[in-house]
């Protein structure tokens, strides 16, 4: 069954991994890292987007609620639908933290984006 823009419901995250993400206005603002999966209610915790840096030297790891992008296929990757500014002051974390059991970075990363809480 496809989503709603006509994809395949299912999708490899080797595939996901390394996708550029951009902004409404087609700005290419980073790329997505990596997947956190809850392992405890079988959904996708975040998608974590890297920004800024060169070789992975200062950059920046924003988890995102997987349900805020959106793949645009004339672009081949993500759209996520906010400013560079807004993503700027999102939270952050090292990309070593983004796994520990912390539920105050998941709320916070959920409710900056808007997103609906998916564990309630």
């Amino acid at each position: 069954m496809p989503t709603p823009s006509g994809h395949t419901r299912a999708i490899l995250s080797s595939r996901v991994k390394g996708t550029s993400v951009y902004n409404t206005t087609g700005d290419k603002i980073g790329h997505v890292e990596d997947v956190v999966l809850d392992k405890m209610s079988n959904n996708i915790m975040f998608a974590v987007l890297g920004f800024g840096g060169i070789l992975g030297m200062g950059e920046k790891y924003h988890p995102v609620p997987w349900s805020v992008l959106d793949y645009n296929t004339d672009r081949g990757g993500y759209v996520v639908p906010m400013s560079q500014d807004v993503l700027e002051k999102a939270p952050t974390t090292r990309l070593e933290d983004i796994t520990r059991d912390d539920a105050d970075l998941r709320t916070r990363a959920y409710d900056y984006y808007n997103a609906p809480h998916y564990w309630e």
